[in-house]
Order: C-alpha cells, then structure tokens, then sequence
C-alpha cells in the first residue's frame, strides 16, 4: 500500500521543560488492574515536566460518553485528571482507542495530539507517531484504518446505544485475540523506506513510535533512526511497564518494574 505523506503537526516545547516521558500501548482495562495500578504509581511519581501517551492507552475505547457512567473509564478520567494538575498531559490516538474526543480529552485535562507531530524539545526535533499507519505490509489493517478514521463512519457508530457498542467491541477483540493465535501469524513492522521519508520531511532525525509491542532503536541511515516504545504488561512474565525518558542528554529507557 502507498505512502500518503500527510501533515506534520508541531508543539514547540517551553523552556522551563527540563523531561519529557513518552509512553504507549498500555491497553488498560478493567480486567488487568495491575497494569492499571502501575499507570497510577507512575503518574504519581514522575518527575517528567509533560506526558506524551502515544496511543493504545486503553485496550478497547467504545465513545467518550462511556466516562460520564460510573465505571471504568470514568475512573481513568479522575486518575487523568489528577496527573494533569502536575503537568501537561498529550494523548495522540492508537488502533485501539481512536473514538477517544475532545468531550473526554477536556474530562481528563489532556491535550490532543495529531499523529504524526513534531516536538521541538531541547534544541531537537522529535517525530512523534502511534506507527500503525506505517506498517504498509498490513494491508488489511490499512484499510481498516482508513474506514474507522472517518467522520462518517465514526458518527455512525457513536449513534449507537452504549450497550450496543460495547458488544461490538468485544467481536472486534475476540476476532483479533483469534488472529493472533493463528499458526504462522507475522505481524508487519513499521516500514523503514517511509518512516525516513517522514523524518525526511519533518526536518527530524529521530521517530519515536509504538503499537509493534517491539521495543528497539533502529538506524535507518542517513543520521535518520527510529525508537520503538514498549507496550505495558505487569501481569506478563517478565513484567512490563517502560517509559522513554526525553533530556538534554538525549533518550533514555527506564523500566519500572
């Protein structure tokens, strides 16, 4: 599938930023609450000036009206909301949780970010990205993407009774949960060609991506490379819960468990 150079975002950080963390693909859910309850630790911790979460934050995202019931997602609303009184927040949408909108991005006192954007940040600049639309071998999955990333569509499925999604939205996992279990199953990577074409034309030398749950730098020639976040797992073996510490010295893996 073809590369669509789309357009480049920028957030120019302020000086009084000293760290930044960039964290993705923690899939939270009501069902895994150590992961959850290590998400909590972190926020509380931290001694970052600002939080990018670039994607995936939550497993399954099904409207924003899910948060004004009480449950789950109003409680990572509140958790949300209490970190971002300590700094800013920025949230760019994942594969999982694209139907996230502006109603509960204002609930949780969190920015919204365009996939890609560029942060300009201790006299870098760093392309920011989930990654997905780069995995141009996943051509099933693209054009899946395109379809769900349309206000038509979007519009049409958050017409729907609440209920209604959530049921829709369990289909969706068990149909990926089957998929992965497929014998042979590869999954695509993020295309090395179109990730420099990017940078390229970002005017950045660095990508800073998730969603292949495949944490590694890779160099991609040309002064150009790309550093793939973790996905989160505290229940897995080994445990996993990492950050991407961003200074004047550079990036730096920090692992919380």
């Amino acid at each position: 599938m073809s590369l669509q150079t789309p357009a480049f975002q920028e957030l120019v950080a302020p000086a009084s930023w000293h760290t930044v963390d960039l964290i993705s693909d923690l899939h939270l859910q009501a069902d895994r609450p150590a992961t959850v309850e290590a998400f909590r630790g972190y926020l509380q911790t931290t001694p970052a000036d600002a939080l990018f979460i670039l994607g995936d934050l939550f497993e399954v995202w099904v409207g924003d009206d899910a948060a004004a019931l009480p449950g789950f997602e109003a409680q990572c609303a509140a958790l949300l909301r209490d970190a971002s009184a300590r700094r800013p927040l920025y949230f760019m949408h994942g594969n999982r949780d694209f139907l996230l909108g502006q109603d509960f991005a204002a609930r949780a006192h969190m920015g919204l970010l365009e996939d890609p954007t560029v942060l300009v940040f201790q006299g870098q600049r760093w392309l920011l990205s989930h990654g997905d639309a780069l995995c141009l071998e996943d051509t099933e999955y693209l054009r899946f993407r395109e379809q769900v990333r349309s206000p038509a569509w979007q519009q049409a499925v958050l017409a729907q009774p609440l209920e209604q999604r959530r049921a829709l939205a369990r289909s969706v996992r068990s149909q990926s949960e089957a998929r992965q279990r497929e014998p042979g199953m590869v999954w695509a990577d993020v295309d090395g060609p179109a990730a420099s074409e990017w940078l390229t034309r970002a005017g950045a030398p660095t990508l800073i991506h998730g969603h292949t749950h495949r944490p590694a730098e890779h160099d991609l020639g040309h002064g150009l490379r790309r550093i793939v976040l973790s996905d989160w797992d505290v229940d897995a073996h080994p445990p996993r819960a990492q950050v991407l510490c961003l200074s004047a010295a550079g990036a730096r893996r920090v692992d919380l468990r």
